[in-house]
């Protein structure tokens, strides 16, 4: 049976009142964002005390924390700033476990100057995938070496957006340190956005194996093809909706073959976490509605 969860991020307060209210909503789970009203977590000043301060609060609550954000643009085309990036993504890493889990996310990130959700041309190129996967390799080797595990989220913008690029990547890099955060809607362009069934079943045929946490939002053709955030007090990663030709709303609000995803998805996990995203604070509850119903009609 999967346990349903949430990023705190979509609870924009302090640590106690985040927790209360994720409680009150019923969740059992939550991937950790280190974004708390009232508390410095930025690299430069993370502590093991501050992350076992935040740890053993989930802990009272009944709350286990499945996972932890690290999102970041791992191969921005500024080498300052990708290093200021990697640096943040391993002190993450570094500190997974003293935070209740060894899984940390990130997205691998794009060449393109103005945004980290755009394609940029030289996303497709060997050059591209030869530095970004030398860049994940070091990172898998670095989470090992620290206890955690480093999980690539896949977008279709991005480096490794595509099943082919992933298949790739974790033939190159079989690593222990290495592993998948599955969210079908990441693979979804206008060339295949007409065959979501087609497309979940090559997804899980192709990488099943290899997923450690789940995501639920959704995806639909877009009307509007520019890059889409909502207004939410919350992360870029948290307010993105979107850029090109699929939009990512909450849960229930596309054309995703939920019954079909989650039946592959328990087929092969059947006691994973799955993390809802892509909403605001009132549309919450009714995108845990819609994803209890489904999981009880599938029976996970």
């Amino acid at each position: 049976m999967f346990s349903v969860g949430i990023f705190n991020g979509y609870y924009p307060y302090s640590l106690e009142e985040s927790i209360a209210r994720i409680k009150k909503d019923g969740f059992s789970c939550v991937q950790l964002d280190l974004t708390f009203k009232g508390m410095d977590l930025s690299p430069e000043v993370l502590t093991k005390e501050k992350c076992r301060q935040i740890r053993n609060a989930f802990r009272e609550a009944n709350l286990p924390i499945v996972a932890i954000s690290g999102y970041t643009n791992i191969i921005h085309p500024d080498k300052k700033k990708r290093e200021q990036n990697l640096f943040s993504l391993k002190t993450i890493l570094k500190f997974a476990c003293e935070l209740g889990s060894p899984y940390v996310v990130s997205e691998t990130g794009t060449y393109n100057t103005d945004s980290d959700w755009v394609w940029d041309e030289k996303n497709g190129t060997e050059e591209a995938y030869e530095e970004t996967a030398e860049i994940i390799e070091d990172l898998a080797k670095f989470a090992y070496d620290h206890g955690s595990v480093f999980l690539v989220e896949n977008y279709v913008n991005n480096v490794i957006g595509s099943v082919e690029r992933l298949t790739r990547l974790f033939g190159d890099i079989n690593h222990p340190g290495l592993g998948l955060l599955m969210d079908p809607t990441n693979y979804f362009t206008d060339n295949n956005i007409g065959r979501v069934d087609q497309e979940i079943n090559r997804i899980f045929d192709t990488l099943g194996p290899r997923i450690k946490l789940a995501h639920a939002k959704d995806c639909k053709p877009a009307e509007d093809t520019s890059e889409k955030h909502a207004d939410i007090d919350a992360t870029e990663a948290h307010s993105f909706r979107g850029a090109g030709a699929v939009e990512l709303p909450a849960p229930g609000l596309g054309i995703l073959n939920y019954d079909l995803y989650l039946q592959r998805l328990y087929k092969l996990h059947p006691n994973i976490p799955i993390i809802i995203e892509h909403l605001d604070e009132t549309d919450i509850l009714r995108a845990k509605r819609f994803l209890d119903g489904k999981l009880k009609e599938v029976g996970c």
